[in-house]
C-alpha cells in the first residue's frame, strides 16, 4: 500500500505541476544546423571539422550542429541522451538503457556504431576526463553541439576514426538563471526530478567574464523489468525437435536451478526441496532445452536486472576570463559526482552435498544409500538470501587554464593546460565468498549431536557455520553472514593531464584569396591506478564478481598542420582544398602518422560539393590496454542448443594502434530561390584494419565454429563439450568496415508568408541509411547490418531517422518529433524461427511557455507508448521505458 500511495503522490504531483502550463508562453530559440552569423574579426571561430578558424571557410567533412532548440527537445536527462536521438548516433549503456552492469548510468558517444572509444568528445575544443560520461556538464551552460560525422584524427587527434563531438558552452552567458524539473513515467515509474542554476556576468568595462553553473538529479530507475512487454526474461531459446535451430521466446527459466535446490544428478534428479526439508516433483516449463525452461517454477537472472538503474548526481561548472590587450586569459574549473546502490540479481550455482549431510532428512539419506550414492547436487537460487547489490560513485574533478589571442591583428593563438581525476569506487555485497561456500556446505554432527562445519572439528575457534540450503529460508543468519557477508570493493583513479598550443591565420595570398594555416602541438599524459581493492578480491575468492586491480598508463607527443588553398574565386564556382597532417609518438607504441585531403566547391552559393579522405587512427585506451579481469554472464547459442556461460574480458599490453581510412563524398543545396531552405546529402565510408575489439562472447563462439583456431582457444568447455566460460580478451581484428548515407533538411518559414501571424515555423529531418557493417577477424566475414539482437557485436539497424516540427513565437513554443528505428534480423547468422524484428516509430511532443520572466515546459516521449520489439533483455535500440512525461520551471533574472 505504502508503495502505491507513494505513486499516486507522484502522479499527484506531476499533474499539479502540469496544470501551471494553461495559462503561460516561451522564448523564442533557434536551433537549426545553419552556419553562425558573421562574426566580428579577431572573435574565436568554432569549426570542429577543421583547426582553420577563418570566417566563411567550409570544412569538407559534414557536420551536424545542434542549438537550444535541438538540445531541449524530448527533456532528455543528459546531454549524451539527447545526441543519441541522433540517427548517426548508436545507443550507448545509458540510465534509460541498461543492462547490470559495473558502468552503471554512464553516458559515453558512439557514432556510427563504431564503439565508444571511436569517438572523441571535447569540450570547447580540448579533451577532459568527463567525455566517458556526459552527466558532468551542466546543460545550461551548453551553448551548441557540433557533431563531425567523420574521421577528424589529423585536426584532434587519437579517437576521432568514427567522428568528433564538441560540446561547446555559452562563454558570454549574463544573467541568473533557475530551473527544476521532474518526470514520470505513464506506469507511475521512472520518477526522477532535479534542479538546475546558471548565472553569468560581466565586469571590469566588459574585459572580464564569469559564469557558474550547477545541476542536482535524482532518478528511481525502473527496478521490475515485467513491467515492460518483451524486456523481461526475453531470451533465445533452443526447441528440441523444432522445425528451427532456435526461437526468442518470452519468460525464459532456469532449468538447473531452484529457489529452494534442485537435484540435477543420480537417482532424485528433477526433485526440488520443501522448506520442511522434504522432496516434491520440479516443474519444469512447457519445453526444456540445456539449461533453460519455457515457463515452469524457475526464475531467471534478467528478471531480476533493473529495467533502468537508479542514481544520484550533482555538477558544477565555473569559467573566468579576463582580457589584457590582444589576449584573453581564462580559467575553469569543474566537479562532478554520481552514485547510486541497488539490487543486481541473486546469486546462482550447482553444489555438491555429501550423502550424509546431516540437514538432509533421514529418509533421503536411506533413500541415497539404497542407490549407492555418496553424494547429491542441488542447483541453487539464491533469492530468499537477498539480492547481491551494486554500489558506486564516480567523482571527477577537473582544472584548466589558457591564453587566447591575436598577434598583429592577424595571427591567432590557443595555449592551454587541462588537468582531470576521475575517480570510480564500485562495490558488491551479499555475493558468495567461495572458500567459505565450500567449508559451510561440508556439515556434519559433533559428538554433541550439533550439526556443525567439519572444519569445526578440528578447529573449534573457527568463524565457519553450516549453510543449508535445501528449502527456502532454511539457512542460519550466521551462516548466511559468513557466506555471504564479504563485500567486494574496489577504487580506481584515471588522471588525464593534456597540454597543447596552435598559430592560425592566413599565411600569403594567391590568386583566388588568402591561404589560411594552423599549425600546434599538443601532448598528454593518461595513467590510472588502484587506490584500493578488498583482499577477497585479490585473491579471486568471491564466486562471481571479483575486482583486479588496474595499473598502468602511457603518454603521446603530437605535432600537426592545416593548409586550406583557394583555388578559384569566380561568382560560378568557389573552389578550396584543404589538407591536414599530424604525427604521433606513443610510449607504448611508437610512432605514426593521419593526414587528411578535402575539397569543397561552391555552384552559384546555390550547391556545396564536397569530398575528403582521411588516415584515423585510434590508440589502445587504458582500459584496452591494462584491464586485467572483468566478469559478465550471458547466453550463447551452439549446435542447436543454448548455454549460460560465463565471459572474462580483460587488456591487452599488446595492442598497435587501429588504423582508419575514411571517405566522405557529399553535398549541399541551399537554392536562391527557396530562402531558409537546406538539403545536405554525404556518403561515409569507414574501413578500420587492426580494430581494437572484445567480441561478443556469441561472435567468439561462431567463430570457432567457423574454423578459427584462436578464437576456439578463448572457449572453456566442461567434460561434455557444453562451454562454460568465454574469455573475450581485447585483440586487434584483421578488419572493420562499414559505409552509408547521411540525410539532413531544415526549413524555416516565417508565419507571416502565410498569413498575418508572429512567429516561424522550423522543420528539420535527419536519416541514416547503413547498408554494411562488416566484421573480419581474418577467416570469417560477417555483415551486421541490420541485425538489432543484443547479444551481436556491432549490431546496426540499417535506417534511423528524426524529423521535427517546431512552432516558436515570442510566447509560445510547441514541437512535435518522429523518431524511426528500423528493423530487421535479431541475427541473420543463426536459424531462428521469429528472426524478424519489426521497426518502431515514436512520437515526441513538447511545449514552452513565458509569462514575464517565467518559463514553463512539458514534454512526453513516446507520445502512443509504443511497446519494444521481441529483442531480448539487452538490446539498446529501442525504447523499452514506454510513454515518459517531463514537467519543469525556469526563472530569468
Amino acid at each position: 500500500m505504502s508503495v502505491h500511495r507513494d505513486r499516486l503522490r507522484r502522479v499527484s504531483l506531476l499533474a499539479s505541476a502540469a496544470a501551471l502550463l494553461a495559462p503561460a508562453a516561451a522564448i523564442a530559440q533557434t536551433g537549426d544546423g545553419a552556419a553562425d552569423p558573421a562574426v566580428p574579426a579577431g572573435t574565436e571561430i568554432v569549426v570542429t571539422g577543421s583547426r582553420i578558424d577563418k570566417a566563411g571557410f567550409q570544412a569538407p567533412t559534414p557536420t551536424t550542429v545542434l542549438g537550444a532548440t535541438d538540445l531541449r527537445q524530448g527533456a532528455r536527462p543528459s546531454i549524451a541522451q539527447t545526441l543519441n536521438d541522433l540517427p548517426q548516433f548508436r545507443a550507448t549503456q545509458t540510465p534509460a538503457s541498461t543492462v547490470a552492469n559495473t558502468n552503471s548510468s554512464a553516458s559515453a558517444m558512439d557514432l556510427r556504431g563504431l564503439g565508444v572509444t571511436r569517438t572523441l568528445t571535447l569540450l570547447n575544443n580540448r579533451r577532459f576526463t568527463g567525455a566517458a560520461d556526459l552527466n558532468t556538464i551542466p546543460q545550461g551552460l551548453v551553448k551548441k553541439v557540433e557533431v563531425v560525422t567523420g574521421g577528424a584524427s589529423a585536426a584532434w587527434g587519437s579517437g576521432a576514426i568514427g567522428g568528433v563531438v564538441n560540446i561547446i558552452l555559452d562563454d558570454d552567458l549574463t544573467g541568473l538563471t533557475l530551473g527544476a524539473k521532474s518526470g514520470i513515467s505513464s506506469r507511475a515509474d521512472g520518477f526522477r526530478y532535479g534542479f538546475d542554476a546558471s548565472y553569468g556576468t560581466k565586469f571590469a568595462n566588459d574585459r572580464g567574464h564569469f559564469m557558474i553553473g550547477s545541476e542536482y538529479q535524482q532518478d528511481e530507475g525502473i527496478l521490475d523489468r515485467n513491467s515492460r512487454k518483451n524486456v523481461g526474461s526475453t531470451a533465445l531459446f533452443s526447441p528440441v525437435g523444432g522445425a528451427h535451430q532456435y526461437i526468442l521466446a518470452r519468460d525464459v527459466n532456469y532449468s538447473t536451478f531452484g529457489l529452494g535446490g534442485l537435484v540435477t544428478s543420480g537417482s532424485l534428479a528433477g526433485k526440488t526441496f520443501n522448506a520442511d526439508g522434504t522432496l516434491r516433483a520440479f516443474q519444469y516449463g512447457s519445453m526444456v532445452s540445456g539449461t533453460s525452461m519455457v515457463g515452469g517454477e524457475g526464475v531467471s537472472s534478467t528478471d531480476e536486472y533493473a529495467l533502468t538503474n537508479p542514481y544520484q548526481r550533482v555538477n558544477v561548472y565555473a569559467r573566468s576570463s579576463f582580457e589584457v590587450g590582444d589576449a584573453k586569459l581564462w580559467v575553469d574549473g569543474s566537479f562532478s559526482k554520481i552514485w547510486a546502490t541497488y539490487p543486481f540479481y541473486a546469486e546462482t550455482g550447482t553444489y555438491t552435498i555429501s550423502a550424509s549431510n546431516p540437514f538432509l532428512s533421514q529418509t533421503i539419506r536411506n533413500q541415497l544409500a539404497a542407490a549407492r550414492e555418496t553424494s547429491i547436487k542441488v542447483g541453487r537460487v539464491f533469492e530468499d538470501y537477498g539480492y547481491r547489490t551494486f554500489g558506486y560513485y564516480r567523482r571527477n574533478i577537473e582544472g584548466a587554464a589558457g591564453v587566447d589571442g591575436t598577434i598583429a591583428g592577424k595571427w591567432r593563438y590557443s595555449v592551454y593546460y587541462n588537468h582531470g581525476e576521475l575517480r570510480n569506487m564500485q562495490s558488491y555485497r551479499n555475493q558468495i565468498t567461495g572458500a567459505n561456500l565450500t567449508k559451510a556446505l561440508d556439515a556434519v554432527t559433533d559428538s554433541s549431536g550439533n550439526i556443525v562445519c567439519r572444519v569445526a572439528l578440528t578447529d573449534p575457534t573457527t568463524a565457519c557455520r553450516p549453510l543449508n540450503i535445501l528449502g527456502t529460508g532454511t539457512a542460519s543468519q550466521a551462516a548466511i553472514n559468513y557466506v555471504f557477508g564479504n563485500k567486494a570493493r574496489a577504487v580506481y583513479t584515471t588522471k588525464l593531464d593534456s597540454t597543447g598550443a596552435s598559430l592560425r591565420g592566413d599565411a600569403f595570398d594567391l590568386w583566388a584569396g588568402p591561404v589560411s594555416i594552423a599549425v600546434g602541438g599538443e601532448a598528454r599524459w593518461e595513467k590510472q591506478v588502484t587506490n584500493s581493492l578488498d583482499a577477497t578480491s585479490a585473491a579471486s575468492g568471491f564466486s562471481r564478481f571479483n575486482f583486479s586491480p588496474l595499473n598502468g598508463g602511457f603518454n603521446v607527443q603530437e605535432g600537426f598542420g592545416e593548409v586550406a588553398v583557394p583555388l578559384l574565386d569566380q561568382p560560378y564556382s568557389k573552389l578550396d582544398f584543404s589538407g591536414a597532417a599530424r604525427y604521433s609518438h606513443y610510449s607504448t607504441s611508437g610512432g605514426i602518422w593521419s593526414w587528411k585531403l578535402g575539397l569543397t566547391d561552391r555552384i552559384f552559393d546555390n550547391l556545396l560539393l564536397r569530398a575528403s579522405r582521411s588516415r584515423d587512427i585510434r590508440s589502445g585506451s587504458l582500459a584496452e590496454l591494462y584491464t586485467t579481469l572483468t566478469t559478465s554472464f550471458t547466453t550463447v547459442a551452439e549446435g542447436g542448443k543454448t548455454y549460460s556461460i560465463t565471459r572474462y574480458g580483460g587488456g591487452n599490453v599488446g595492442l598497435k594502434p587501429e588504423i582508419g581510412t575514411t571517405t566522405t563524398i557529399g553535398a549541399v543545396f541551399t537554392p536562391s530561390f527557396i530562402p531558409r531552405f537546406n538539403l545536405s546529402v554525404d556518403y561515409y565510408s569507414i574501413k578500420i584494419r587492426g580494430a581494437i575489439v572484445s567480441l561478443a562472447a556469441q561472435d567468439i563462439v561462431s567463430g570457432c565454429a567457423s574454423g578459427s583456431t584462436s578464437l576456439c582457444s578463448q572457449i572453456v568447455r566442461d567434460s561434455t563439450g557444453a562451454p562454460t566460460t568465454i574469455y573475450t580478451t581485447y585483440i586487434n581484428l584483421a578488419e572493420y568496415k562499414t559505409h552509408g548515407i547521411d540525410v539532413e533538411a531544415s526549413y524555416l518559414l516565417p508565419m507571416s508568408e502565410i498569413g498575418n501571424m508572429p512567429g516561424s515555423l522550423r522543420f528539420r529531418a535527419l536519416a541514416t541509411y547503413v547498408p554494411e557493417v562488416k566484421i573480419n577477424n581474418g577467416l570469417t566475414s560477417v555483415d551486421r547490418a541490420g541485425d538489432v539482437g543484443d547479444n551481436v557485436t556491432f549490431g546496426t539497424p540499417k535506417w534511423r531517422g528524426t524529423g521535427a516540427v517546431t512552432y516558436q513565437g515570442k510566447d509560445l513554443s510547441i514541437d512535435a518529433r518522429v523518431r524511426y528505428v528500423g528493423g530487421g534480423k535479431f541475427d541473420h547468422t543463426l536459424d531462428i524461427a521469429n528472426n524478424d524484428i519489426a521497426a518502431r516509430v515514436y512520437v515526441d511532443v513538447g511545449a514552452q511557455v513565458n509569462i514575464d520572466k517565467l518559463t514553463l515546459f512539458a514534454n512526453i516521449d513516446n507520445l502512443f507508448d509504443r511497446d519494444p520489439p521481441l529483442t531480448t533483455y539487452g538490446s539498446i535500440h529501442y525504447d523499452p521505458i514506454g510513454r515518459y512525461m517531463t514537467v519543469g520551471a525556469k526563472l530569468h533574472f
